[in-house]
């Protein structure tokens, strides 16, 4: 398959979407709210695990000396695989496991472990989704806990929380898919790998549409997919830049143009555009679908 590129949009409403460490939403030193890749990738991998795929960068658990922990990294890959013998398995046993996670294939990897050091270069690459909405407040919101301060002896009063959420946001995420990334994991792996197929396009696909949306989380709800398009380049040889910057949003209106987007475009590849009709008015001469039911609007 050729190159894809594209973006996928995600609506925040009375909830946080991607939260710094002080618990408010991400945002750049001049104020600009935005989403990591890292946020948008988490309920994407989610998703591929509750239908059964296997995922290796997602955080599972052990007991250890009576307590619960996160597993390490070569924990984690022997509960799919098996413990790697620092003796007989080789690298490429290794590498060809790697691939067959999905989040793997997909997202790319760093496998530091004892006797293995493996960097693999995603075909999925995702740029950082900003907000576009003009008129994002920060709402703090008291939480009344049912429970006295644990840490004080003669507390008489139960404690004090916060929940911290956007009122609303639209966050635009540009992606693009190098399937040329994997052709020389195909010399070394030979017929045990087949490079990214269009098998594994079409899971990228559903979860890029519908992970936002299933993950329902406190601070996620409210949060849900609005807005999707792919562009399947028809040459190989065809490079687009980071389509997100080349959409006009109209906050009053909820309204995306793709004007500048389409004439950048052109012939030079087949455009999918998926929306939320019913929260969101898309400007465009090509005919889209709606996100929920996959029925063109």
């Amino acid at each position: 398959m050729n190159r894809v590129y594209g973006i996928i949009g995600i609506k925040a409403k009375m909830a946080n979407w991607n939260a710094d460490f002080t618990g408010r939403p991400k945002s750049t030193s001049n104020g600009d709210i935005f989403g990591s890749d890292k946020a948008l990738k988490y309920p994407m991998k989610k998703m591929w695990e509750n239908e059964g795929n296997k995922i290796l960068f997602i955080k599972s658990w052990k007991e250890h000396k009576g307590g619960i922990v996160p597993n390490q990294l070569g924990e984690r890959y022997a509960t799919i695989f098996g413990e790697i013998d620092k003796k007989n398995t080789t690298t490429k046993e290794v590498m060809t496991n790697l691939f067959k996670c999905t989040d793997v294939k997909n997202f790319g990897a760093t496998f530091a472990e004892e006797g293995q050091n493996i960097s693999i270069t995603g075909a999925v690459q995702f740029g950082q989704g900003f907000n576009k909405f003009d008129d994002t407040n920060i709402e703090i919101q008291d939480i009344l806990s049912p429970f006295a301060d644990s840490t004080k002896e003669d507390a008489k009063q139960s404690t004090l929380g916060t929940k911290i959420t956007v009122n609303e946001a639209h966050y635009f995420y540009g992606f693009s898919i190098n399937p040329n990334n994997y052709n020389e994991y195909k010399e070394i792996l030979g017929s045990d790998f087949n490079g990214y197929t269009e098998e594994d396009y079409k899971k990228f696909k559903k979860v890029a549409l519908t992970s936002a949306t299933a993950y329902s989380t406190n601070s996620k709800f409210g949060c849900e997919n609005e807005f999707a398009l792919f562009v399947k380049c028809k040459d190989k040889d065809t490079y687009l830049p980071d389509l997100s910057d080349y959409i006009e949003f109209d906050s009053k209106k909820r309204e995306v143009d793709l004007a500048k987007l389409e004439e950048l475009v052109g012939d030079r590849g087949e455009i999918e555009i998926y929306s939320n009709p019913y929260k969101l008015k898309v400007v465009t001469t090509k005919t889209h679908k709606n996100i929920f039911t996959n029925q063109e609007i």
